[in-house]
């Protein structure tokens, strides 16, 4: 049988990664974003988030609207769910503020007793954060990753993870933001994402 709901294709995609930073580090980390149309590399945008702040969803909304690369956006995807540490991305707010899906992605299983152990116990407001992660549900198993997703069917996220991961596992978007995060913070880019 034939699905009445339409199927969607995802040619214009935004990636998010931070910049890696020393454990010692306080204040604001860069946050890079990079934009794909199709398999092509089409601009990169940068903004900061603090660390273990609560401002990522107000700056990765800032960097995309601002951005000229905003008109023809239909899909965001971030490489887990908090930036900077735990400044946690609120997923559904960054879908409904931008209108466009959004695809997060992690490479390996995720570990959510150990994340709400970090924020309840180390972070200032982790309670508040740690709702945030609740609400978007766990991660699944999908497309040889695992992911959370807002606004797309399971179907369409293993699709676009598929037509996108071209060099390993992990979306072009994202994998691409990750090196360029790691080539501005250390001055050539180092490991997976």
């Amino acid at each position: 049988m034939t699905s009445l709901i339409p199927h969607r294709s995802f040619s214009h995609i935004v990636g998010f990664d931070d910049c890696p930073f020393s454990r010692e580090h306080r204040g604001d980390v860069p946050v890079i974003g990079v934009i794909y149309s199709g398999l092509r590399l089409e601009g990169v945008v940068s903004g900061k988030v603090r660390r273990d702040g609560v401002n990522s969803t107000r700056e990765l909304t800032r960097l995309v609207r601002e951005s000229k690369f905003a008109a023809h956006l239909q899909l965001v995807m971030l490489q887990g769910v908090a930036l900077a540490g735990f400044n946690v991305v609120d997923v559904p707010g960054l879908h409904a503020a931008l209108g466009v899906p959004v695809l997060v992605v992690a490479r390996h299983a995720p570990r959510p007793d150990a994340m709400r152990w970090a924020l309840l116990e180390r972070i200032p407001g982790g309670s508040r954060k740690w709702a945030l992660v609740e609400r978007l549900g766990p991660m699944e198993p999908l497309a040889g990753v695992y992911v959370q997703r807002m606004g797309l069917s399971r179907e369409e996220a293993a699709e676009v993870i598929c037509e996108t991961s071209i060099n390993g596992a992990i979306p072009e978007p994202i994998r691409t933001a990750h090196l360029i995060a790691g080539g501005i913070a250390r001055g050539e880019s180092s490991g997976r994402p």
